[in-house]
């Protein structure tokens, strides 16, 4: 049976009987006498936290039980407050993690990428190719020495794990406390149709703390999108020294070569302009292996 609320017994002080009873149950729990002793409260003090008592001893039924207390996941803690006993409640072991679990998702933001990339680890990185290891350094490098090395530039073949292994350090570094905007950049720049909303989310992600564009080189290619997004973008991380990365199934010279190329024409040097940027920001690797998407 559920211990009755000292205020209840107390307001009914006609059945002195029962709120006797109740008195002594609570001053007869072993933690309770500890507390009384370890903090040599004198009788009144005793008095005047009977309620608190009666609230701890409750609530701490209720956890031990495995049941709701009054902050769900949180373990009741009585407390010495300015002489009088009070009780505050401290998360449990569990609660902690899930709660860092959660803070640690928060950190990695995903834009047009498979959700499930938020669920991928470091470990799960696959090192079945002896030709994966450089490009694999260097990403674990950077994580273990953030945020004194430059970002990388993963090339290669199509499904050969490149946006994988962007998602996996992301969520590495997440356990440190750092975040990372992972941006499919041909989805970036086809979902926002109007160029004043462009240029508003793009101002809002070039000052993200880490930012992975993913499959740079696929997108159709536009001088405006790539003189005052890109650009724009490149150049402000270059400026604020914020560690940028890229993934492309093209080499950097074969991305310049496809920047070059617009409607106007061959424009050789806006291209080189944004490329500086790149090359400035990030080390190009290759990224070698076999198609794991349909495998």
């Amino acid at each position: 049976m559920a211990m009755e609320s000292i205020a209840d017994a107390m307001a009914n002080r006609l059945d002195v009987k029962k709120y006797q009873e109740l008195t002594a149950k609570i001053l007869d729990n072993s933690e309770i006498q500890t507390f009384i002793q370890d903090n040599a409260f004198e009788p009144a003090q005793v008095t005047k936290s009977l309620s608190k008592f009666n609230e701890y001893l409750k609530e701490k039924a209720k956890f031990v039980a495995g049941e709701p207390t009054k902050i769900a996941g949180y373990e009741p803690i009585l407390f010495n407050n300015e002489g009088f006993a009070d009780v505050t409640y401290r998360a449990t072991a569990a609660t902690l993690a899930k709660e860092a679990e959660i803070s640690k998702k928060r950190r990695v933001k995903l834009i047009g990428m498979p959700k499930d990339f938020a669920n991928v680890t470091w470990d799960d990185v696959l090192l079945d190719d002896a030709n994966r290891v450089a490009a694999y350094q260097a990403v674990a490098d950077f994580i273990a020495d953030y945020p004194n090395q430059n970002g990388v530039y993963l090339y290669g073949k199509f499904g050969v794990g490149k946006s994988f292994m962007m998602a996996a350090m992301a969520n590495k570094l997440a356990e440190k406390g750092i975040s990372t905007s992972l941006i499919h950049y041909p989805s970036f720049i086809s979902d926002n149709t109007g160029f004043d909303e462009l240029k508003w989310q793009a101002n809002e992600i070039k000052k993200v703390q880490v930012l992975v564009l993913d499959d740079i080189g696929a997108e159709s290619n536009n001088d405006w999108i790539r003189d005052n997004i890109l650009q724009v973008i490149l150049q402000y991380r270059m400026q604020e020294n914020l560690p940028t990365f890229f993934t492309s199934n093209l080499t950097m010279d074969e991305l310049e070569a496809r920047l070059a190329m617009t409607k106007k024409g061959d424009e050789t040097w806006p291209a080189k302009r944004v490329m500086e940027r790149v090359r400035k920001l990030s080390k190009e690797f290759r990224l070698e292996g076999e198609n794991r998407r349909n495998g």
